[in-house]
């Protein structure tokens, strides 16, 4: 099953006989949003604009629970998760398609969480709403009711500790940009650096410069040349378990199964026992 539609397959899908469910994930996030200052209103860009047919779906109210020890975005309560997929028309019979803004992070988290639960047909808007040249529609939207019933595991999952043990014995890699890997920088978490034993692979080299995945071939030659390969178990972490979907993303289209490490650097470093590398160096 692809991960990934293009604009005008998606154009031809909803012209179709049996269109797709269609979720608009915009969000952001920056050391200001985080920091406390009024953050992005994806809801507000979305009242003003976006592909017809489409609901919004809130990724800090309905993709993840509420910040904590567990970090900035863990995992939301399964209820409550299928209680708000049920009400943007999520059924299980039913393709669903997500997108976001261009950035595809939080399209990519919206994708994991229902692929972890269950929903054997998601794809993600291959370059987002920057990539769409079709009509859009402003206000809001509501779909019938869906049925779907999210049953979490179906995609492979880490926590700390096994964030830390794949980091010895498999490869674990890190989504964020190389200077909060190397903890020169950390303008979000309390602590900069990495998880010892983790490679440094950005999720922003997965795509071009028009934010479109790279071919799926240049996908598996970059994760092989960090170590993803034949036997190799890999994961992935980010800064809060958002952008480290959009690298899970790209493996899988590079046809690389891939664990999450929802936490992430959030909780990882919001625990002070455990160990923090910096450098460029894994170690």
């Amino acid at each position: 099953m692809k991960a990934i539609i293009s604009a005008s397959e998606l154009a031809s899908d909803l012209a179709g006989p049996q269109p797709p469910t269609l979720l608009d994930v915009r969000w952001q996030l920056t050391a200001a949003t985080a920091a406390g200052a009024a953050p992005f209103d994806g809801r507000a860009a979305y009242a003003g604009g976006h592909i017809p047919g489409a609901v919004f779906v809130d990724l800090d109210a309905e993709l993840a629970g509420p910040p904590g020890p567990a970090g900035r975005h863990p995992l939301p309560d399964t209820e409550r998760f299928g209680a708000a997929m049920r009400a943007a028309g999520v059924t299980a019979d039913r393709p669903v398609v997500v997108y976001d803004g261009g950035q595809g992070w939080a399209a990519a988290r919206a994708w994991w969480m229902l692929r972890w639960t269950g929903h054997p047909d998601v794809r993600v808007l291959d370059g987002g709403l920057t990539a769409w040249d079709g009509p859009l529609t402003s206000g809001t939207e509501e779909s019938a009711p869906g049925d779907f019933q999210p049953v979490p595991g179906a995609l492979p999952l880490l926590d700390a500790d096994g964030a830390a043990a794949l980091a010895r014995t498999g490869l674990l890699l890190d989504a964020r940009a190389g200077e909060r890997y190397r903890g020169e920088v950390e303008p979000i978490d309390p602590v900069g650096g990495h998880i010892p034993g983790a490679m440094s692979a950005p999720t922003a080299e997965n795509v071009t410069e028009n934010g479109l995945f790279l071919p799926a071939g240049e996908l598996a030659d970059r994760f092989k040349a960090l170590g993803a390969t034949e036997g190799t178990e890999v994961g992935v972490y980010c800064g809060s378990g958002v952008s480290a979907a959009h690298e899970v993303l790209a493996l899988t289209i590079a046809g690389i199964p891939a664990a999450l490490y929802v936490g992430s650097w959030s909780e990882w470093s919001a625990d002070g026992s455990r160990p923090v590398a910096v450098g460029p160096d894994p170690q």
